[in-house]
């Protein structure tokens, strides 16, 4: 298997932690979901023949913290000044949830870094939705935050929850890369704000031009209902009208999955990509 290299470069005033995967021809660009980091997606890359360049978004993994209140916005405008800075040059763009949510941004600031998305399960919702505050406090502000070892988080999360379905070693892989030191690398306060803020009007996607991509955008959702207001995490936040708001978009829904798609079925995931590449 191949093993990644981490770098770190600054990009949006932010230093970005990004894990790089060799291989030959143009890299596939992950970005991950809020609370999680870059080596949750070892086991889809793993699968791919392509290089791969993995982000620890701001304040999540090895990349630099940030005080909160965390804005949307910003998540995509790191995403775009690092594509900047490494010269990306129509590659192909894959985002879990928050994840999708910036890259899709990304490639709407800056046309021509992506040839393709594939979006598993966005954080792009209805534009009516984009009224103020989610909540006024996720509980997510209430996660533990101190772990003796990256093993004693497995042992407990393993078969509970929404991680009962996850892939094992994608659990693993989470775990062992989820802590600075004995503290979570994306502190609960930090992913709470991310939560609460999701749905602030400056946070719209339709603001920043998100219909005018015209790059093939494939869109995979989870048949997990969600309903605006409540924290059921394994629910799909994607509006379902989404690809047809976007010239080149399609939709697959998929019925056997949460919200936590790449996490239960990488496999699969890697090879929707393989198809993109």
């Amino acid at each position: 298997m191949r093993e990644p290299i981490f770098n770190s470069t600054r990009a949006n005033g932010v230093e970005l932690g990004h894990w790089d995967w060799p291989g030959d021809g143009d890299p596939v660009v992950f970005c991950h979901a809020t609370g999680f980091h870059g080596r949750c997606w070892d086991q889809v890359i793993r699968h791919l023949p392509a290089p791969a360049i993995s982000l620890d978004m701001r304040s999540h993994g090895r990349s630099q913290q940030v005080a909160p209140p965390m804005h949307w916005p910003d998540f995509a405008r790191d995403v775009a000044k690092l594509g900047e800075a490494l010269d990306w040059q129509n590659v192909i763009g894959v985002g879990h949830s928050m994840g999708g949510y910036a890259i899709a941004l990304a490639a709407a600031m800056r046309p021509g870094m992506f040839r393709a998305l594939v979006l598993l399960d966005p954080v792009i919702m209805a534009p009516e939705s984009y009224k103020g505050h989610w909540m006024d406090e996720h509980f997510a502000r209430k996660r533990r935050s101190h772990w003796d070892s990256a093993n004693e988080m497995f042992e407990r999360f393993r078969g509970r929850g929404p991680f009962k379905a996850w892939d094992e070693q994608v659990l693993h892989d989470y775990c062992d890369h989820a802590l600075n030191g004995s503290e979570l690398a994306c502190p609960p306060e930090v992913e709470g704000s991310i939560y609460e803020n999701c749905t602030l009007p400056e946070a719209n996607p339709y603001f920043f031009g998100i219909e005018r991509i015209d790059v093939p955008v494939l869109i995979v959702r989870s048949a997990v209902e969600f309903v605006l207001g409540f924290t059921a995490m394994e629910a799909s936040p994607t509006d379902p009208r989404l690809a047809g708001k976007l010239a080149k978009g399609h939709d697959e829904h998929w019925t056997e999955v949460s919200h936590f798609i790449p996490m239960e079925a990488p496999e699969r995931v890697a090879r929707l990509i393989s198809e993109s590449i």
